[in-house]
């Protein structure tokens, strides 16, 4: 079993999508750890409907293939489409960070992903939720790649949420 990491973003119908994206991977995985839910203004994007963003935490044996496959899936089955443009609105937007320590392109995927680097919606809910684990190729912990984070052209706040009958924070 490895210890998997995605991060989560919706800036269309925001509640409804993270709630889905949150019951479909507790139903297929099980036990989540689930981070503070922030809501954070567009990175790249023309349109300018806030997102929510968070990172989410499990374990499993699929391959990076099946989990790839798996998240496309539920971002289309969510009303994104394949053709749509890349800094265009979301539904859902899944995006594999970690797969256990794996680094290079595995069934055509680039793990880790490159955005915990560049992008504080991603790395401050990584490193809150998992401040001790290392970048699998920077070897920091994420709590230290946060803290060295120059976040001053991104802006983003954590909001309260619930999910199943607990909050989110």
């Amino acid at each position: 079993m490895a210890l998997i990491s995605v991060s989560i973003g919706s800036n269309i119908d925001r509640d409804h999508h993270v709630r889905t994206c949150l019951d479909a991977l507790s139903a297929t995985f099980g036990t989540l750890a689930v981070s503070r839910i922030f809501e954070s203004e567009p990175v790249g994007f023309e349109d300018g409907r806030n997102f929510f963003n968070l990172v989410v935490a499990f374990e499993s044996h699929w391959t990076v293939g099946e989990l790839q496959a798996w998240c496309k899936r539920l971002e289309f089955a969510n009303g994104r489409r394949e053709d749509s443009p890349k800094f265009s609105p979301r539904t859902l937007d899944i995006d594999l960070l970690t797969v256990g320590e794996l680094t290079g392109i595995h069934d055509g995927v680039a793990l880790p992903r490159e955005e915990i680097l560049h992008h504080a919606f991603v790395l401050q809910p990584l490193a809150e939720l998992l401040p001790e684990t290392p970048h699998p190729l920077d070897g920091r912990p994420y709590a230290q790649l946060w803290a060295s984070f120059n976040a001053a052209d991104q802006c983003l706040w954590p909001i309260e949420f619930s999910w199943k009958p607990r909050a989110v924070r």
